[in-house]
């Protein structure tokens, strides 16, 4: 019912930034909140950032301080602003889509977008 789509990744030097896009299409509007997650090599995916529909966020503590998520509930569209980027930021990122209903959770997946931080 969601559709999920990433754009703004690519290669940057480390304490460089970059800003991550991912568009919702479908039935966004029953979407309850939205995040970013990461794989890096040889790890699990690790949560980065989520934003409610009303505003509330989330960060893992490893971005804290650096890593900003923020959302456009009219054009159904989350945003990370990753500033001051590190090796270890290295990974895909992934778009994360949530919907409540009840006690039942959905979850929806962009297709990723890689994220290499170069020394």
């Amino acid at each position: 019912q969601v559709q999920l789509v990433e754009s703004g990744g690519g290669l940057v030097q480390a304490g460089g930034s970059l800003r991550l896009s991912c568009a919702a299409s479908g039935n966004s509007f029953s979407i309850n909140a939205m995040g970013w997650y990461r794989r890096a090599p040889g790890k699990q995916r690790d949560v980065v950032a989520t934003i409610t529909s009303g505003g509330t966020t989330m960060y893992a503590d490893s971005v804290k301080g650096r890593f900003t998520i923020s959302r456009d509930n009219a054009k159904n569209t989350v945003y990370l602003q990753m500033n001051s980027l590190k090796l270890e930021d290295t990974a895909v990122y992934y778009c994360n889509a949530r919907e409540v209903v009840r006690t039942l959770v959905y979850d929806y997946w962009g297709q990723g977008t890689q994220v290499t931080v170069s020394s």
